[in-house]
């Protein structure tokens, strides 16, 4: 699925990838520095219903949200990380099998560890502005 979408639109994309996500729960997202992975994922926890303040966890590693259904939603951000061990040491692997929705920012930082079915979310800005996500 492709979504184009300018920033002022991005609740409409959100909502879009949300009604995608289908049954899948471990969604890694790949782009560049400011491509807009923080901001989209803000988004799509705000249409999951979470109200609590989404920032990137890029210090923690990984942030947990509270969804309108009282389920966690977890939030990585692996930029920091220096060997895929660090990720294994705070225990991925629970949250990514946990069946709860996990958004990964950086995840070309730990591929190994990723479940077969994670779903690839690339994010690119464009030079109109606009956002381009496929997954």
């Amino acid at each position: 699925m492709e979504i184009i979408f300018k920033e002022e639109d991005i609740r409409q994309a959100a909502r879009q990838f949300v009604e995608g996500m289908g049954q899948n729960t471990v969604f890694a997202f790949y782009g560049k520095m400011g491509a807009g992975k923080t901001t989209f994922i803000k988004a799509v926890c705000e249409q999951l219903g979470v109200e609590e303040t989404v920032t990137s966890p890029t210090f923690a590693i990984v942030n947990e949200y509270e969804a309108a259904d009282s389920y966690p939603v977890y939030h990585f951000d692996f930029y920091r990380i220096k060997n895929v061990s660090e990720a294994y040491d705070m225990g991925c692997e629970e949250y990514f099998y946990s069946g709860r929705p996990c958004f990964i920012e950086w995840p070309e930082l730990i591929e190994e560890v990723l479940p077969e079915e994670t779903v690839n979310v690339t994010i690119e800005a464009m030079s109109n502005g606009e956002r381009r996500l496929v997954f």
